[in-house]
């Protein structure tokens, strides 16, 4: 099963994907509202809403306002080993807000105090149930489905300090989308790649996680409560443009595309803020 939350005439509406149609779900106006309302069991006989034909879908953000949006630093091997460290023994955390999310194919809009601005291609965990301390099966029944994310990273700001928040949680920065896939869409060896205007500059695969999705969720609600729509960026595979030589840099007029096998894609075009 596929869900989105989409743009409609009087705001937005959770919608489940049927084929080449997203079938509007009424009353609730995203995912996250699906999730903590009806559940994905009841989706199918709650879709009862307008019929839009997928090519013609505007995406909005995922979840409109997850109650949290947790990211993991350092968790593909790969990567790991391109940014010179050790493999961590546990995960490296760090947060995003609800101010930060965009849609699919939404502009990323890059400020005029950034001058370092990086891509991520991200597999995210969309949590469907609460959890708290959940351990084993109960951190996987928590995983109501993954998503598609980009952790657009200032790396000029990133690396101010040693902790990396105010690199990360620029405002319209991280597109997330443009589908709920429950894990029964999602393949063993699912590849995640992401290319610039076509070029492709991370080819991974998603079991390459130091961290998988069920143990990040044993570890983050050990610490906090984990709530029906909340987020889970996974981390990153190798290919960011900070490990490149010479540098390479998110720059306007260029298109970035995320892809998860099974999931979809994100289509970004990169412009500047206007001043």
């Amino acid at each position: 099963m596929k869900l989105a939350t989409i743009r409609t005439e009087g705001g937005t509406a959770a919608a489940l994907i049927e084929g080449d149609s997203a079938i509007e779900i009424p009353g609730l106006e995203d995912v996250g509202e699906v999730l903590r309302t009806i559940g994905l069991d009841a989706v199918p006989d709650a879709a009862t809403g307008a019929r839009r034909a997928l090519e013609d879908v505007d995406f909005a953000p995922l979840v409109l306002a997850p109650s949290k949006i947790v990211c993991v630093g350092l968790n593909y091997r790969a990567h790991i080993l391109e940014m010179k460290r050790d493999m961590p023994e546990h995960p490296t955390l760090f947060a995003k807000f609800a101010d930060s999310l965009l849609g699919a194919n939404d502009d990323l809009v890059l400020p005029p105090e950034v001058e370092d601005p990086d891509w991520e291609g991200e597999l995210v965990v969309v949590i469907g149930r609460n959890a708290r301390r959940a351990r084993g099966a109960e951190a996987e029944a928590a995983i109501a489905g993954y998503s598609v994310g980009n952790d657009v990273s200032m790396r000029d700001w990133q690396y101010r300090t040693t902790q990396w928040l105010q690199g990360k949680m620029w405002a319209d920065t991280t597109p997330v989308g443009p589908v709920l896939a429950t894990p029964d869409e999602l393949p063993f060896h699912a590849r995640i790649t992401t290319e610039i205007d076509g070029d492709v500059k991370q080819d991974g695969e998603i079991h390459d996680l130091v961290h998988g999705p069920a143990r990040l969720v044993e570890y983050i609600s050990t610490i906090t409560r984990l709530r029906p729509g909340d987020l889970i960026l996974t981390g990153t595979p190798g290919g960011v443009g900070h490990a490149r030589d010479p540098r390479e840099r998110l720059r306007p007029g260029t298109t970035v595309t995320v892809t998860i096998e099974g999931i979809g894609s994100l289509r970004n075009r990169v412009v500047a803020e206007a001043r």
